[in-house]
């Protein structure tokens, strides 16, 4: 990637020039062990892995190590990884180069990559910025990288659950601090000293993925290793409590990323066939005269067999072993070039060190690289090594243990030799094992040693595929555990309403599921959807793939992995948030809240609403005795997930959790009412969390209505049915006539063409629009209605619009019912048990109402409606909209009231003008109007 990315994202260092180093700064120090270019007459530091030279800067850049502007015109370049810094801050270094990122993690983890979309982020591997579509960004970690960088980052994402073993349930419950470098907030301070760490110039800065605390790169060794979780503490479903059988399914599958935006990183492990030379660069080394050449190199058979290659930019006049230390500097491998050596792709010719190619530039004297000019970089064969064993158990990646092997060293000599080191000699050998683990970047793979296999010959045919690879791999002495096989898949899209019989009969008549195998544990009638038990790895696997390739009644089913909640592990003092996400509201905020929530939290707690709905969330709290809930959409994404609670809640541990919102719909009514404004404008996601730890509990009432269709006569009479009845909730309101309408012609435009409907502005000019259509409408609604409130017929006046409110807030914010006292009704509220009804004449009226002119017709309240309908009426709940075949409409009360959080609203404080800017309220946390 090194040479690369240098030329696709322009020169090293913001634009350098080498200079012939004279005398290093820290030539008392010794070499850095393991520098993947060799650096004879280089610059070297403590931290491991780094090959600084020299440069003259040619624009303004910034220091890595302490974000600071370098002045003058001499910087210090890293020749593998583009770290950059003064002469001064070589010393105090500790950032290790990208080719030693394997040697720090501490339990190997797999990456979620997706599109990074088109923000500036700095890559984790090559320091360079990245811009366009050509990023990709993991969805757990903040690990930000160019797509041809994907491959040399290994698996160091965050551990978020704990597997199915015995050893795993009695392990500790701390959690470390995870650090991940750089693309940290232009406000961010380190936690040590105090100033300013971060850097929108450079990759600088170091961040805590699990308690965000920020520090500089020299600083953060001095921060304790344990972390406290920080802020959002009390609301975090800790690592330790989830418990999960992940093996044989990827990270997405595991977290329930969505695959639809994922298909081209199918292919993330292969090497860009057209590595990035820059035009320029190209084009400079294609003269005569440049003085430069270009080289196919592959690491190993593997890549030579796929034509996965790096491109190697190296003067005419070089020697080989120069060639190789260019080689690995491309390759990010940090061993040393002696031990290495080129080959022909066609051929088995070494390149020995006394060749030079192009010795006078001449076409007649050519070296001894012919066209085409490709090679295989090769490990020469060694007849002892020392190779590092780490200790499972230990938990801990610095942990491990030297063992001298040769040619005769077998696995089983090694489990003898490192359980003597370790003190543990007199244990069964057979409860020991050699593991060996590839930490590769998407997809962490394990795999047993057998007792008689040469360890030698293992690490050459390893080396001999790929020599990457062998620098993402790991050997582990493992001990003999009881594996507890337990992979929960819930399957969706079921029937509805069937018995556990018929949910058997279904299962195993389309997915032929074997039943010493799967066991259903639960079954969810009312959404249509069941959980498996699967006590089989290969079963799982098997089941999961064959469900999403499978319709039942031409409804296809959805699967998903679900973890499990170890609820008594949780701490007393710990309410966890549940986090739905709609990412089709809002544009897509959706999408990047959804991003951000996963990051911020233990993603196990956030569901994509999408992608299975709520029930995958509800399911997995079940056992969980306290938690909260927070729903990221709109009113109707906010009356789903309360619609699916109401249906499941007999089976929750915590039968009522109270219910936040983050509105990213276009009317966000209840939103407004519960101060957490009209729509979401970009507030930082963290405000958004401990604005939801501050939040109040209020009560809110929920309303059945059962719409009874039958053939009506204008007299009453019932003169048969004619559809089966049917049942809906309501949260916020319900509307016949006029305003039903005006809804139902936006949902036909929206369903023509949804992707015109991403932003509020663009939904409001739309209602503007089919609204201006409607003004010649009469007013003859009541001539169709018939009204009864608590079993008192009502007149109804000449209106065009009959509207039933639970809410104070209507049509993005409008107050229908007014804020006039009358001595005839109580004043609204969300929790009286009672319902406003209200008229409007028509269109004109009702945009009286959404300017605050006028309010609407008062015509009753109570808490049980009965409405004669004669013909068939546009009619809407909670925005919802469609035809209503005449009957009868009954609207009551829908069993126990729901909890809701409401923001707290702080009270303004007086403060001076220099401290105003530090502690101002973000704009989102304004009561919305009400």
């Amino acid at each position: 990637m090194a040479e690369c990315s240098r030329a696709k994202h322009g020169n090293p260092g913001a634009g350098v020039t080498e200079q012939s180093p004279t005398s290093s700064p820290v030539s008392g120090k010794k070499r850095a062990q393991q520098s993947p270019a060799g650096c004879r007459h280089k610059y070297q530091v403590s931290a491991p892995g780094h090959c600084f030279k020299k440069v003259t800067l040619t624009k303004p850049t910034f220091c890595h190590n302490c974000s600071d502007f370098i002045w003058g015109l001499i910087g210090f370049l890293c020749e593998v990884c583009n770290f950059m810094c003064h002469e001064k801050c070589l010393k105090t270094v500790r950032t290790v180069c990208s080719c030693m990122t394997p040697t720090l993690v501490r339990v190997p983890v797999a990456h979620c990559f997706g599109p990074a979309g088109k923000k500036r982020w700095f890559c984790g591997v090559c320091r360079k910025p990245t811009e366009g579509n050509t990023a990709l960004r993991c969805e757990v970690c903040e690990l930000h990288v160019h797509t041809d960088c994907a491959i040399f980052s290994c698996g160091d994402c965050r551990n978020c659950h704990v597997d199915g073993t015995e050893e795993d349930f009695a392990q500790d419950t701390t959690v470390h601090h995870h650090w991940r470098e750089g693309n940290i907030p232009s406000t961010a301070r380190c936690e040590v000293c105090r100033r300013s760490c971060s850097s929108s110039e450079a990759l600088a800065g170091m961040r805590c993925e699990w308690c965000g605390i920020t520090t500089h790169a020299a600083c953060y060794v001095a921060v304790p290793p344990e972390c406290s979780l920080g802020r959002l503490r009390g609301m975090f479903l800790q690592p330790a409590c989830v418990r999960l059988c992940s093996r044989n399914f990827s990270k997405m599958h595991c977290y329930r990323i969505s695959e639809n935006c994922h298909n081209d990183m199918d292919n993330s492990d292969e090497v860009d066939m057209s590595c990035p030379a820059s035009a320029k660069e190209g084009q400079a080394a294609s003269t005569p005269d440049s003085g430069k050449q270009l080289l196919k190199v592959f690491d190993g058979d593997d890549a030579a067999k796929r034509g996965q290659f790096r491109l190697v930019s190296i003067p005419r006049i070089t020697k080989s072993e120069e060639v190789v230390e260019a080689a690995l500097r491309a390759f990010y491998l940090p061993v040393e070039a002696q031990g290495l050596e080129l080959q022909e792709c066609d051929g088995q010719q070494p390149l020995h060190s006394e060749d030079i190619l192009n010795r006078n530039g001449s076409p007649d004297n050519r070296g001894i690289f012919k066209d085409p000019e490709a090679w295989i970089l090769k490990a020469k064969p060694q007849d002892t090594e020392v190779l590092k064993i780490y200790a499972d158990w230990l938990k801990v990646g610095a942990a491990y243990v030297s063992i001298a092997i040769s040619r005769k060293t077998t696995v089983e000599s090694v489990c003898n030799e490192v359980r003597i080191q370790l003190g543990r000699q007199e244990e069964d050998p057979s409860n020991f094992n050699l593991m060996e683990v590839y930490m590769g970047s998407k997809q962490v793979q394990r795999q047993i040693l057998m007792g008689q296999e040469l360890v030698l010959e293992k690490l050459e045919e390893i080396r001999k595929i790929s020599l990457r690879q062998m620098n993402q791999t790991r050997f582990y002495l493992t001990e003999n555990r009881t594996l507890v096989v337990q992979v929960n898949l819930l399957i969706g899209g079921l029937p509805s309403l069937l018995t556990r019989e018929e949910y058997t009969q279904l299962i195993h008549e389309h997915l032929a599921v074997k039943s010493h195998l799967v066991t259903i544990t639960h079954f969810y009638g009312s959404q249509g959807a069941i959980v498996l038990q699967i006590s089989c790895f290969s079963e799982a696997e098997r089941i999961y793939m064959l469900a999403k390739d499978t319709a039942v009644g031409n409804k296809p089913l959805t699967s998903l992995v679900i973890p499990e909640i170890m609820h008594n592990k949780l701490p007393k003092d710990v309410s966890p948030l549940l986090v739905f996400v709609n990412p089709k509201s809002g544009g897509l905020k959706g999408r990047e809240l959804l991003y951000s929530f996963r990051k911020l939290l233990n993603p196990h707690q956030v569901f994509d609403i999408s992608n299975g709905g709520p029930l995958a969330g509800f399911h997995t709290f079940r056992e969980v005795h306290r938690f909260r809930v927070l729903v990221c959409g709109g009113d109707g994404t906010v009356g789903w997930v309360l619609g699916v609670l109401e249906a499941i809640r007999h089976k929750l541990s915590c039968p009522e959790p109270p219910i936040g919102i983050v509105p990213l719909g276009t009317g966000n009514d209840l939103a407004r009412i519960l101060r957490w404004g009209p729509g979401y404008s970009g507030e930082d996601p963290h405000h958004i969390l401990v604005s939801m730890d501050e939040a109040d509990e209020v009560q809110m009432d929920r309303w059945t209505i059962l719409l009874d269709a039958q053939d009506v006569s204008e007299d009453g009479k019932e003169n048969g049915f004619l559809e089966p009845p049917k049942v809906v909730q309501m949260n916020n309101y319900f509307g016949l006539g006029i305003d039903a309408e005006l809804s139902l012609d936006f949902h036909h435009a929206r369903e023509e063409d949804p992707d015109k409907f991403n932003s509020r502005l663009h939904n409001k000019g739309v209602y503007l629009k089919v609204g201006l259509q409607k003004l010649s409408h009469t007013r003859n609604l009541h001539k169709d209605l018939k009204l009864q409130v608590d079993k008192q017929d009502v007149e109804l006046p000449n209106i065009e619009g009959l509207i039933f409110l639970n809410i104070p807030s209507w049509g993005s914010g409008a107050d229908l019912w007014g804020s006039e006292g009358d001595c005839r009704y109580g004043k609204p509220r969300i929790d009286d048990g009672m319902l406003e009804v209200v008229g409007v004449t028509g269109v004109v009226h009702m945009g009286q109402v959404q300017s605050g002119m006028r309010s609407g017709i008062r015509i009753a309240q109570g808490n049980y409606i009965r409405l004669t309908v004669t013909r068939p009426i546009p009619v809407q709940v909670d925005g919802e909209p469609w035809i209503q075949s005449p009957g009868h409409i009954i609207i009551s009360a829908a069993g126990p009231k729901v909890r809701m959080l409401k923001k707290f609203k702080h009270k303004p404080k007086k403060q001076s003008a220099g401290v105003k800017d530090a502690c101002s309220e973000s704009p989102s946390s304004s009561d919305g109007g009400h």
